[in-house]
């Protein structure tokens, strides 16, 4: 069965069982040659459209572009556009990624994991671990025999004005743990964490914990997201704990609007959790697309990340 959509200034999709080709004008790439590989992954839902892009340090496809081909009705669908750039300062591959609405984050962490699943799958490697060059610095996903994708996430960032955030202080060290913000008419206790971008972890207001299935995300999301106080808008963890070792997260991510996973969001989450006292340093995070196991090591200050990442299909851009 083959289902064929089209409209104005967008690409014609074609879709088969096992095919996927993608057809749209060459003046939207870049790039002179006239195909474009292509491999949809996701993580927990939260999907991506992977590109091998190690021939070039420039992607081939524009922001415009990538916009266009996230959109779930018109194109191939996605939460962001990720390409596999060439090596940067001595890293095994570099990592790009456009969002959904076209911005560029400075990573993402369901993201990695699918990359370090793209590449090794691409080139036919036995699991191990690569570092990758972001915008965030580097990063290293560890692909495992199981399938699932360790991610040595770093240190988390809490000095307000690197997250950044103008949101007051409430430790002498600079970091922002449960500082009220008005939202939408209610108080929102705020911490606020950088994975090498920026997180406003919420578990409560003045009127005590949050119950997570009951939030309106649509409407309280973009107030947050574009709230002055972050001068780089911001992603945005809502958190329910069931107990100290296992908490619901529900997430408005930045450029993506609400997604059913965030791994950077989990991350965060963790930090935040731990810093308010309410969550262990080993943490299952579940969100609407399943669980991620996060430890903050006291060892080392690094955060890891532990989860899935799943081929979808693949498919040409013509």
């Amino acid at each position: 069965m083959e289902r064929t959509l089209r409209m104005s200034g967008m690409p014609r999709v074609t879709k088969k069982v096992g095919q996927v080709q993608v057809r749209a004008a060459r003046t939207a790439c870049r790039a002179s040659q006239t195909e474009i590989r292509f491999a949809k992954y996701q993580g927990l839902g939260n999907d991506f459209i992977l590109i091998d892009n190690r021939h070039s340090d420039t992607p081939v496809m524009d922001q415009d572009m990538a916009k266009k081909m996230c959109d779930r009705n018109f194109g191939i669908g996605g939460d962001g556009v990720i390409f596999a750039l060439p090596p940067t300062n001595g890293s095994d591959y570099t990592m790009r990624i456009y969002n959904s609405d076209g911005s560029e984050p400075e990573m993402c962490g369901n993201g990695i994991r699918c990359l370090a699943r793209f590449v090794a799958q691409k080139d036919g490697e036995a699991p191990r671990s690569y570092k990758v060059h972001t915008l965030a610095g580097v990063m290293v996903p560890e692909v495992r025999e199981d399938g699932q994708v360790c991610v040595d996430m770093g240190e988390p960032t809490l000095e307000a004005s690197n997250i950044p955030t103008t949101l007051a202080s409430t430790r002498n060290d600079g970091s922002v743990i449960k500082q009220k913000l008005e939202v939408s008419g209610e108080e929102w206790n705020c911490t606020c964490v950088s994975m090498g971008n920026p997180h406003c972890v919420v578990y409560s207001t003045t009127q005590g914990m949050l119950k997570v299935d009951s939030l309106d995300l649509p409407a309280l999301g973009p107030v947050f997201e574009s709230n002055a106080v972050f001068p780089a808008k911001t992603n945005t963890e809502f958190v329910e704990v069931v107990n100290p070792g296992y908490v619901k997260m529900r997430v408005w991510e930045r450029g993506a609007a609400e997604t059913l996973a965030c791994g950077t969001g989990a991350c965060a989450t963790v930090v935040a959790g731990v810093l308010e006292g309410l969550v262990d340093r080993k943490c299952v995070v579940e969100l609407p697309g399943g669980p991620l196991e996060i430890h903050w090591n006291e060892g080392d200050n690094h955060v890891y990340m532990t989860g899935p990442a799943e081929l979808v299909f693949s498919g040409t851009i013509a």
